[in-house]
């Protein structure tokens, strides 16, 4: 009788292990629910069909392998420059990767992971346009940005106290209002800008001015409190920099438009 027993116990033992997951090659169940912005080119963009490109996108798939997720358990979620901290708080998305440039300000709210990008707040100008060549050029001209972004806050406050803002949804209401003359200038970082002015059916109709109005350094957003999570996610964005994946999607997603981009940043927080 002990015979049965015992292969009875290997039997359950082995349904155990195989209802627990424990195989070799299980990774995290479930989805990983990224907050990116679908709007900007170069940068994160949701394409025709349901897909997704962009710098945010390639360090988001690369930080979700290092987590251990396939590329099937991804699952991108559309934030807004105002509504990232929410999304964090109330679990909708694990991280943000959305042009999201750490601040005293949000690291009220959220942890930031980074930085993995330094971008610089610039302008863009229709084509034609040789009045704007500076920011104080824009007293008494209409300058265009986002909700919740802080770039028009800058050049408002220091730099041209008499230009008037305009605040859209998105960036690419505000190149729509720039391309019919609603406004003078579109102001944002210069990874952005540069993905828009890169756009196919945008060659030729827009320049960025070249300016270096603020340094931006670019941040993985967590909820507060979640040190683990930024603990890995800077690891996985320390690796994704040394093997010459961070450098390979900068060419790839911001080389079409010469940008010319700045090395690395070393990583900052969570440290």
């Amino acid at each position: 009788m002990k015979v049965p027993k015992a292969g009875a116990l290997v039997a359950v033992v082995g349904l155990a292990l195989t209802a627990s997951g424990c195989g070799s090659d299980s990774g995290p169940k479930g989805n990983l629910a990224i907050g990116i912005k679908f709007d900007q080119p170069g940068v994160g963009l949701r394409e025709t069909g349901g897909t997704f490109s962009g710098f945010d996108v390639d360090v988001s798939t690369y930080i979700a392998k290092e987590l251990g997720y396939k590329p099937e358990q991804i699952e991108f979620k559309k934030v807004d420059s105002s509504d990232r901290e929410l999304l964090l708080q109330y679990n909708e998305v694990k991280f943000v990767a959305a042009s999201y440039s750490i601040n005293d300000k949000r690291k009220e709210k959220v942890d930031f992971a980074g930085p993995y990008f330094l971008a610089h707040q610039d302008l863009l100008v229709r084509a034609d346009d040789t009045t704007i060549t500076k920011a104080e050029d824009l007293n008494n001209k209409k300058l265009c940005s986002v909700t919740g972004s802080t770039s028009a806050e800058n050049v408002k406050k220091t730099l041209a106290p008499k230009a008037s803002v305009l605040e859209l949804d998105g960036y690419s209401e505000c190149v729509v209002a720039l391309q019919d003359g609603l406004v003078d200038a579109l102001t944002t970082d210069n990874s952005i800008l540069a993905g828009y002015a890169a756009q196919k059916g945008n060659t030729g109709k827009f320049k960025l001015v070249g300016l270096s109005l603020s340094n931006e350094n670019y941040g993985i957003g967590v909820k507060k409190g979640n040190k683990d999570l930024q603990g890995k996610i800077n690891a996985a964005l320390q690796k994704m920099v040394q093997d010459g994946s961070w450098e390979a999607a900068v060419k790839k997603n911001f080389g079409p438009a010469n940008y010319r981009n700045e090395p690395a940043p070393q990583i900052t927080t969570g440290n």
